[in-house]
C-alpha cells in the first residue's frame, strides 16, 4: 500500500517558521527528516503519537521534547495535513 503524503497548513507552516525564528532550527530539521518519514508510512501509531479524544475533525498529535504537532488524517486521499504547533504548555 502507498505511503501517506503530508501537506501543510498555511497556519503550521506559519508556527514552523517562528519557531526556527526563535533558535530552534534542529526540531524544524528533526520534523521534516524523521518525523515526516514515521507519518508517511505510519501516522497512527508510534512512541510520540497520540489521537486526541473529544477533538472534531479527529486531530492527532506528534510530541518532540515540549512541542506537539497537530495533524488530521484523510484515510480516503491517504493524506496527512499538518495543521498547527505549539509548544506543550500551551497546546490544549
Amino acid at each position: 500500500m502507498a505511503d501517506y503524503r503530508i501537506f501543510e497548513t498555511e497556519q503550521f507552516t506559519k508556527d514552523l517558521k517562528a519557531i526556527a525564528k526563535a533558535g530552534h532550527t534542529r526540531l524544524e530539521r528533526k520534523l521534516r527528516e524523521v518525523v515526516y518519514l514515521e507519518l508517511r508510512a505510519r501516522p497512527h501509531f508510534g512512541p510520540h503519537i497520540k489521537r486526541l479524544k473529544g477533538w472534531e475533525p479527529e486531530t492527532w498529535r506528534y510530541r518532540i521534547g515540549a512541542w506537539r504537532f497537530f495533524y488530521e488524517i484523510d484515510e480516503a486521499k491517504r493524506i496527512v495535513l499538518m495543521t498547527a504547533t505549539s509548544r506543550r504548555g500551551s497546546a490544549y
